[in-house]
């Protein structure tokens, strides 16, 4: 659901979350020229926001001998963080490789289950693998104040200067470039020929600097979310898990009225349980977001999961929803911008991801920084293989390819009525009916279609989108 959260509690694998205010400093050697020390104020590249996108910058930019700050206005990387709950580290072979070897897991996704519901009905496709529970492993539950935290010491450990508790206020221009960037420090101006701007889904970096077109509401949807504290053994008990296995339940038709969608993920001794709503729809509902998860969590078929449970931590987000069709422009002069604040997240239905679309857009920022900073070219011109970059890979084509998705799943159709006709189809179709013959599939489809007064071509015209979209 994007690369955002804020989880409090603490997993059996998650490093020391103490983070110094001021600087950190990597470590230097033969190969590791020391980093200029930030009250100097000046070093190749500033990257702000220590996320999956920022962090992963740096990172790569320090590998390549570059002096970097990396900067985080929370108190320490993924404080103020905030997602649903899973990461897709495939990205991360290349960058860290054994990466599942040191990062702070909480559980390994061995379960998928995609849900339609009725207020009193729920049908799922529910997909197992226990492959996907074994190296290199698929997905992964984390808390992201653990994972962000373990991925901006990577950055650190490789020399890049980590400054926390500083917030960017602005950027430093001269002649239409960008050179630096202001802060909220005294004499914290921080002067480098690149800027990466990875400062999340309301990138005011990116909007001073002219980048953003799209910014209509409707592009945007509210992620919010309770952690809620039960048992180790309890989870895997009910979710049929065993040792570090991990569940995903999404689901559509949980929402109400209000277009969007609802999650719950498994971590060691906590699930994440929560709702994405329309901005647009939340706001003609009048009704506060905690009151839609509350209506989720008694759903007869998800209170049993939960029941019990403590609750540890509420928090909400807006989520770049819109993708492909609300991507800022990525390059200026002296300036990339990555991650949420680049609109790189995928929410497809099938496909909710956000952490992995940031790591990648995150380092082919940094690559392309790297070379445009060696042969002395870091106008837009210079820094536009970032945008081949993200081509080539699978950022740019899955956004695109999958663009139509999000309108077509809030739409009201994909929302309240065809939840409610395959729940209705299911039942129908498994209720025993002795001694009246057995209804057929196809009678039974156009009997509902028509009490929800769909029409066939309506929904013909859906299902032809659907294909295309995901085709």
């Amino acid at each position: 659901m994007g690369d955002q959260q804020g989880d409090a509690t603490q997993g059996e694998t998650g490093p020391d979350k103490t983070a110094p205010d001021d600087a950190t400093q990597g470590e230097t050697g033969p190969d590791k020229p020391a980093t200029p020390n930030v009250t100097a104020g000046h070093f190749d590249a500033v990257v702000v926001g220590a996320g999956p996108a920022g962090s992963t910058a740096a990172l790569v930019l320090a590998r390549a001998g570059r002096s970097v700050c990396l900067l985080e206005r929370g108190p320490f990387p993924g404080s103020k963080n905030m997602y649903g709950g899973v990461v897709y580290g495939r990205v991360l072979d290349a960058i860290l490789p054994r990466w599942w070897e040191q990062a702070p897991i909480q559980r390994w996704v061995t379960r998928r289950s995609t849900m339609v519901m009725t207020p009193t009905q729920s049908v799922s496709v529910d997909v197992r693998s226990r492959r996907w529970g074994e190296p290199p492993y698929n997905g992964a539950t984390a808390l992201r104040q653990e994972f962000d935290s373990w991925l901006a010491a990577e950055a650190v450990a490789a020399g890049a200067t980590l400054v926390c508790s500083t917030t960017a206020t602005g950027l430093l221009q001269e002649g239409g470039q960008v050179v630096g960037v202001r802060t909220d420090r005294p004499d914290g101006d921080l002067r480098a020929p690149v800027v990466i701007a990875c400062d999340g889904v309301n990138s005011f970096l990116a909007k001073e600097a002219g980048l953003y077109h799209h910014t209509d509401a409707a592009h945007f949807t509210l992620g919010a979310k309770e952690v809620l504290g039960l048992e180790r053994t309890e989870i895997e008990r009910r979710f049929g898990l065993v040792g570090r296995e991990g569940a995903d339940l999404e689901m559509v038709g949980c929402t109400g009225d209000i277009p969007g969608g609802g999650f719950l993920y498994t971590n060691l001794d906590t699930v994440a349980v929560g709702v994405v709503l329309s901005v647009h729809g939340l706001a003609a509902a009048e009704v506060r977001p905690e009151h839609v998860i509350a209506d989720l969590k008694a759903h007869p078929h998800i209170a049993p999961l939960l029941a019990g449970g403590e609750l540890k931590e509420y928090s909400a987000h807006l989520i770049p929803e819109g993708g492909y069709a609300m991507m800022p422009d990525l390059v200026a002069d002296g300036l990339l911008v990555a991650g949420d604040a680049a609109a790189t997240c995928l929410a497809a239905g099938l496909w909710l991801e956000g952490v992995n679309y940031a790591i990648a857009s995150g380092a082919a920022a940094a690559t392309t920084a790297a070379d445009a900073l060696a042969v002395g070219d870091v106008t837009a011109r210079g820094l536009a293989p970032y945008l081949r970059r993200l081509e080539d890979g699978f950022v740019l084509p899955n956004l695109r390819r999958l663009r139509r998705v999000p309108d077509l799943l809030l739409s009201a159709r994909m929302q309240s009525s065809y939840p409610a006709i395959v729940c209705n189809v299911a039942e129908h179709l498994f209720t025993v009916t002795d001694p009246v013959p057995k209804p057929g599939l196809l009678r039974l489809a156009r009997r509902e279609l028509a009490a929800a007064g769909v029409r066939l071509r309506d929904a013909g015209r859906d299902g032809w989108a659907a294909v295309r979209s995901f085709g």
